[in-house]
């Protein structure tokens, strides 16, 4: 191994422009962000993933080199640094390898941890929730001129890309709680959404989960400042200089919405925080957990003397983020609506099919829902029943695996004999489109129209096109 390689650890000086980058993982939604970030230094990155995906295309057409066999032979020799996620299991052959030579091998959180060390960071953690804000954050300080360098958890659908990059030093940074990934973080502000249990594979407990968002509040450097949501268990052991909480309606929070309008699929509404007021912002987006999303990334603006008229520009611009309430066909006068959403715990799905019934409340809701990872679906099946029970018409997919072995008796069925409703069933993923074609598109009446919702992170967002293609030859 050459001195160069032993001199950038994170906590050591930052790698020198032109190095190689190799990922393993490397379609990841933060591994790719990061990926992008070594690209736009000129920086020399190719790397490995499974399965060939929409983001790992994009960053082959970006001149990214990826192979998808796990195959030493294929891997750059010349590494400089090597990048995993967690989401690798430990007896990858090419991990292995290089972790054998002695090259430099560190996790995602660990880079991000280097790049991150002496600039201005804005860190939004939480359970759900965080991507929709960060991409919100990130576009406000873009739009309004602040400027900022962005890692977020989705795609932008303003700027398509889930990285962008800015001569300002300050970073806005999507603060993933798995593998406890975002204490490796020192943020000047933060934002918490919820603390719910999730990744009990990680953590163990609902406590454990809870205690880990505490300990990343102890993070925020001294002066700082944390914006949380109101009301969540366990908020007095959250610690930060200055905190602001917020909420979708109550006044007792220290920033909330007020004066809520629906027209057409979008919101208008004020916003009252302790010391300024925004009003008449126009969200053009749907579900009212995106207005209180809003409402904390007006918080995070407000807070850094954004002008009001610039938050309000900003936001009616916001474009969303790819798969978060992802308007796939959206609204018209009588016509069906296609829904498209990273759901994939029970209350993000709550959110996600009560604001859809709030905003299209004549029209029946039918949810496909692709459970991901047996774990999740084992310690969550009883609430994801109770969720999907809001909807009209159920269906599941088999559970997607992703980094997990099957567990015994643990399956989609586990769900919808939990449920109440009679309308549901599981249908494997490839007969979904003959269900679309031959049952549901048939249904579909023009007059009073229907909305369709495919949730979950899995890989039920390669359905999304041919559905929608499907849908648009039957509505004409």
């Amino acid at each position: 191994m050459n001195e160069k390689k032993e001199s950038n650890m994170p906590g050591n000086p930052p790698l020198a422009v032109g190095v190689t980058v190799y990922f393993i993982g490397i379609g990841g939604i933060g591994m790719s962000a990061i990926a992008r970030f070594f690209q736009s230094r000129g920086d020399k990155v190719s790397g490995y993933d499974k399965t060939p995906t929409a983001l790992t295309k994009e960053l082959e057409a970006s001149g990214i080199a990826i192979h998808y066999e796990d195959n030493v032979q294929l891997v750059p020799k010349d590494a400089d640094l090597v990048v995993y996620t967690p989401a690798i299991p430990g007896d990858h052959k090419e991990l292995t390898y290089y972790r054998q030579q002695g090259y430099k091998v560190v996790k995602r959180s660990d880079v991000l941890q280097l790049i991150t060390g002496s600039s201005f960071n804005i860190c939004i953690g939480g359970t759900h929730g965080k991507t929709t804000i960060t991409t919100m954050v990130a576009h406000l300080l873009r739009d309004s001129g602040y400027g900022c360098n962005a890692f977020l958890g989705g795609v932008s659908v303003n700027y398509g890309t889930n990285f962008w990059s800015s001569d300002k030093n300050v970073y806005v940074i999507e603060a993933d709680e798995y593998d406890r990934s975002f204490l490796k973080l020192s943020p000047d502000i933060a934002v918490i959404t919820a603390m719910d249990a999730d990744h009990l594979d990680i953590y163990g407990t609902a406590e454990a989960v809870e205690q880990g968002f505490i300990d990343f509040s102890r993070k925020i450097k001294p002066g700082g400042l944390l914006v949380s949501k109101y009301g969540l268990k366990r908020a007095s052991e959250l610690e930060a200089s200055r905190k602001i909480e917020y909420s979708l309606q109550d006044e007792k929070a220290g920033a909330y919405a007020t004066n809520i309008r629906m027209s057409k699929g979008s919101y208008e509404f004020d916003v009252v925080l302790k010391d300024n007021k925004v009003d008449n912002v126009r969200l053009n987006m749907g579900g009212m957990h995106n207005v209180e999303n809003a409402v904390a990334a007006i918080t995070v603006a407000s807070s850094l003397k954004i002008d009001n008229e610039k938050i309000r520009a900003a936001v009616a611009s916001f474009k969303g983020v790819k798969r978060r309430f992802e308007y796939i066909i959206p609204p018209s006068v009588g016509g069906g609506v296609f829904i498209d959403d990273y759901a994939h715990h029970p209350e993000e799905l709550r959110a996600l099919i009560t604001g859809a019934k709030s905003l299209f409340s004549g029209k029946k809701c039918t949810v496909i829902f692709q459970p991901h990872l047996y774990t999740r679906t084992r310690d969550h099946a009883e609430g994801f029943a109770e969720v999907l029970d809001i909807a009209d018409e159920v269906i599941l997919l088999p559970i997607y695996p992703a980094r997990e072995l099957p567990i015994e008796g643990v399956n989609s069925e586990m769900i919808t004999a939990r449920m109440k409703s009679k309308n549901k069933k599981v249908i494997a993923k490839e007969k979904i489109l003959d269900w679309i074609k031959n049952d549901y598109a048939k249904s579909l009446n023009k007059e009073a129209g229907q909305v369709l919702i495919t949730a979950g992170a899995g890989d039920i967002d390669t359905l999304v096109d041919p559905i929608r293609k499907e849908l648009e030859d039957k509505m004409g």
